[in-house]
């Protein structure tokens, strides 16, 4: 059975930080990509960042370049993100996602590449 388990979400003051996590289980972890995605209520899904396979290759939201780092750990079967300065239009669900290519796609922001999605960790930053 395929899980992707988000934790890490809380409550936390703009210019704060927060280290999300996501551990994977039931599928070959070390050979796909993973991404996160983030949504604010009454928006769609959008795409926060993505890692290869090994770590060698990521990719990022424009909004979020510079504030927040994707990263994993391939013994532990997880995947992390680190948001920086965070602002209150970070504020959303979360989700981290796997798509079986190995490498970050050019396409990596479609949400129809993804096989395994988790069920999300709300993030909200006050002003």
């Amino acid at each position: 059975q395929v899980q992707l388990v988000e934790s890490g979400g809380a409550l936390v003051q703009a210019g704060g930080s927060l280290r999300l996590s996501c551990a994977a289980s039931g599928f070959t972890f070390g050979s796909y990509t993973m991404a996160w995605f983030h949504q604010a209520r009454g928006k769609e899904r959008e795409f926060v960042a993505a890692i290869s396979w090994s770590g060698t290759q990521t990719s990022y939201a424009d909004s979020v370049k510079g504030r927040f780092t994707i990263s994993r750990d391939n013994d532990k079967n997880t995947v992390y993100l680190k948001m920086n300065s965070l602002k209150p239009e970070d504020t959303a669900v979360y989700y981290c996602a796997a798509d079986r290519f190995p490498y970050v796609r050019s396409s990596a922001a479609a949400t129809n590449n993804y096989e395994y999605w988790g069920q999300g960790t709300q993030v909200t930053v006050s002003s």
